[in-house]
């Protein structure tokens, strides 16, 4: 039977020569999903990408993917991988490249043939082919570098920092690949610093703090709950305006006068609608009820802190 969930891991653990790199590692990542891994540097998730791939025994803890565990062969060659720092043989051209990775995969020559003009086309390198990496820009490498990793048509991918180095025009290549991945049924697992890249495209994030997760959620729920709103009123009667701040707390806290304009932070976005109700029924004259959603950035910080929790 087949496991609903790409990824599961319980406790995952890792420490090197004393040091604590992973701490607690314990994810659920359910099939066709794109998965966002976010935290500081030093937070540990390269070592955590290393022990979901099997390319470092975890110290303590369980884990599985694709159904099978950790480090088992069968499941890693049903996955991709590009890595953030990737050292690629420079000597072969392109095509080459792609070639000896599928053979690595097992492929058929004939398969092999097919899919690597397939993968130079989609990167956007059918007319380097026949180059020799060392004359591959940085943009370049990070191009071939994907379509190594979608090679063997995997059920999952894992992306470390996959837009470094690439132009916008590449940003967006990247961007409609993972679309596409995802309307495929792949499981993509987006390691990323540029937040905004995440927003856009993963279904939902985890945020990993001094090697342990601290928070995960789909990004449709984090946009729920607690949310500051912007309240613009007409003028008030003097004195009216403590028992405005009064009447509104029971829908939320914070509120405060900022700029000349309300601001407040609300418990639940559906409660806006009986807040302007009662609003217009103290006579208030309400010109707009405005909520003031966080950006991805803006729950980073919230969540790991300024500092990254160093």
């Amino acid at each position: 039977m087949t496991s609903s969930q790409a990824i599961e891991t319980a406790n995952l653990r890792k420490v090197y020569n004393g040091k604590v790199a992973v701490a607690d590692l314990s994810l659920s990542v359910p099939r066709g999903e794109v998965f966002g891994f976010l935290g500081p540097n030093g937070a540990g998730k390269t070592t955590s990408l290393k022990m979901l791939l099997g390319l470092a025994a975890p110290t303590s803890g369980s884990g599985q993917l694709l159904g099978r565990p950790i480090g088992d062969p069968s499941a890693r060659a049903r996955a991709g991988f590009l890595p953030e720092h990737f050292r690629f043989h420079d000597w072969l051209t392109g095509a080459e490249f792609l070639d000896l990775h599928g053979q690595l995969y097992g492929m058929k020559q004939a398969d092999r043939r097919q899919r690597a003009p397939e993968l130079l086309a989609r990167v956007g390198l059918a007319e380097h082919g026949d180059k020799r990496l060392r004359g591959y820009s940085k943009g370049m490498l990070q191009r071939i570098g994907l379509a190594q990793a979608l090679l063997n048509r995997p059920e999952i991918v894992f992306l470390d920092e996959p837009t470094s180095g690439l132009d916008p025009v590449g940003r967006i290549l990247v961007r409609d690949i993972i679309r596409e991945l995802r309307a495929q049924g792949t499981t993509v697992f987006l390691n990323s610093h540029l937040l905004s890249e995440v927003e856009i495209t993963c279904d939902r994030v985890t945020f990993i703090k001094r090697g342990a997760v601290v928070r995960s959620a789909s990004l449709s729920e984090m946009g729920r709950g607690a949310l500051p709103v912007e309240i613009r009123i007409g003028a008030l009667p003097a004195g009216a305006l403590s028992d405005l701040l009064s009447g509104l707390s029971r829908w939320g806290r914070d509120a405060r006068v900022e700029d000349g304009r309300l601001h407040m932070i609300v418990d639940d976005e559906a409660s806006l609608p009986d807040m302007a109700r009662w609003l217009v029924g103290q006579g208030i004259d309400l010109y707009g009820l405005i909520p003031q959603r966080l950006s991805l950035e803006e729950m980073f910080l919230q969540i790991v802190g300024a500092d990254g929790g160093l």
